[in-house]
């Protein structure tokens, strides 16, 4: 067996992990809108998950390092499966009406049983990086990544078509009846696949399994621009919030729940067709400035894709924006694996996703409440509809799509200032050998 083949098992089996996820995260936003028909509700799910997110991200880092990647991705499997069962109880024995009152307890209960459920699965997505490390050689790891890329982005492609029509059949009670099942399969799948890979550091009689924060910190504060690209990607996040919160309240505005997971599968093909344009040309000579004009078409687009109510621009916003967000993902993953010691790799990547993702939940938090109190009211019967709601449209949907415009203006500001930065000059010398090099 050659070197490669784990690993390709590997992304086989992370795929269909990544596939039931995925597919369960869509399923419950959808089945949460539909039941309550409320943009609150969207948003403090997305809230919910991504302050999970960046609140588990360092924990999970360190089981990562301190355990054989193997038998921590089993154990993440198998914690999603005993979290699924747990929800599907929950469900089965909660009276409908009671589970999808918005103000009880049982429908929040339940949202953050399935949200823990698909969290559990982080584990695998800090693990696959360090075993890029293990598995393939340094010239290859950047298509390697790409290969992690196009994974995540087949798991959004296959599961949001699916979780449309799983939700349209049969609610969420028949996703998490196949989610039960599947993840039951993968690990099943993964006992079988051998993984040459080293003794964790701390099995070594007299070193401690710790999160060690401060070491970690040390570390990253020793690579040149290392602080500054994590914080970039934070910001990034902090306005991606907007798209957790409103994104399929948006969408499920304009057409049915079965059109809207068919229209996020489409899209969601420009993961693929970007990974395999950032393996056939790379990320340039300079990756940071990649990442960033990346960004700036992203949010460029973003402050006009519903400039009007139009299915045919929602598909061309949402088309360019999966096409270009995987570069950020290659160019952060490729740099953390060269210039980070093997042993401290997953401490490193789970912090990088705590501060990454601790940002968005902000966001999400507030921007559904202000979107449902504020936005809505204004361009339905308010002072916005008035002022220009004879061009840009009036009602619900109009009021999130000035949310979007505005988020979009803001992004593009902001990239640009960050492309003129000093710390931007100082992270494009680091990358180009310029200044110190981490060492290992």
């Amino acid at each position: 067996m050659s070197r490669t083949d784990p690993f390709h098992l590997i992304l086989g089996n992370n795929l269909l992990q990544n596939i039931i996820n995925f597919t369960v995260w869509f399923a419950v936003t959808f089945w949460a809108f539909l039941e309550t028909r409320s943009v609150f509700v969207t948003g403090m799910a997305g809230g919910i998950y991504l302050l999970l997110t960046a609140t588990f991200a360092i924990w999970f880092g360190s089981l990562v390092d301190h355990h054989r990647k193997k038998r921590i991705m089993l154990a993440s499997s198998a914690g999603s499966f005993l979290l699924y069962a747990l929800a599907f109880a929950a469900y089965a024995l909660t009276p409908n009406t009671e589970l999808v009152r918005l103000d009880g307890l049982s429908f929040w209960g339940f949202i953050l049983l399935v949200m823990l459920a698909v969290i559990c699965g982080n584990i695998r997505m800090i693990a696959l990086p360090t075993l890029v490390t293990v598995l393939i050689d340094e010239d290859r790891r950047d298509k390697a990544n790409r290969l992690v890329g196009m994974v995540n982005g087949m798991g959004f492609l296959l599961t949001s078509g699916i979780s449309g029509f799983l939700v349209a059949w049969d609610g969420i009670r028949g996703t998490l009846v196949l989610a039960i099942i599947f993840t039951a399969l993968a690990f099943l799948h993964l006992l079988t696949v051998h993984i040459d890979e080293p003794e964790p550091s701390s099995s070594v009689p007299g070193e401690r399994k710790e999160v060690d924060l401060k070491g970690t910190v040390r570390v990253i504060k020793a690579v040149p621009g290392l602080v500054a690209l994590i914080l970039f990607s934070a910001f990034n996040n902090l306005l991606g919030g907007v798209f957790m919160a409103l994104m399929d309240a948006y969408g499920l505005s304009l057409m049915e729940v079965q059109e809207w997971g068919l229209l996020w599968a489409f899209a969601s093909s420009a993961f693929i067709v970007s990974g395999l344009v950032i393996a056939k040309v790379g990320l340039g000579k300079n990756p940071l400035r990649t990442l960033l004009l990346a960004n700036l078409i992203i949010w460029s687009v973003a402050a006009i894709f519903t400039i009007q109510s139009s299915i045919l621009f929602l598909v061309a916003g949402s088309v360019i924006w999966m096409f270009f967000s995987p570069y950020a993902e290659a160019a952060e993953q490729t740099t953390l694996q060269k210039v980070v010691p093997y042993e401290r790799q997953g401490r490193v990547f789970g912090f990088a996703q705590s501060i990454e993702q601790s940002a968005a939940p902000m966001t999400a938090f507030l921007i559904g409440p202000l979107t449902q109190f504020l936005a809505i009211p204004f361009m339905t019967n308010g002072a916005g509809a008035e002022a220009i709601g004879h061009w840009f449209g009036t009602g619900p949907d109009r009021g999130m799509a000035l949310v979007f415009t505005v988020t979009g203006m803001l992004g593009v500001i902001l990239t640009l200032l960050a492309l003129g930065s000093r710390s931007y000059r100082q992270l494009s010398a680091a990358y180009a050998g310029e200044e110190n090099k981490a060492t290992s």
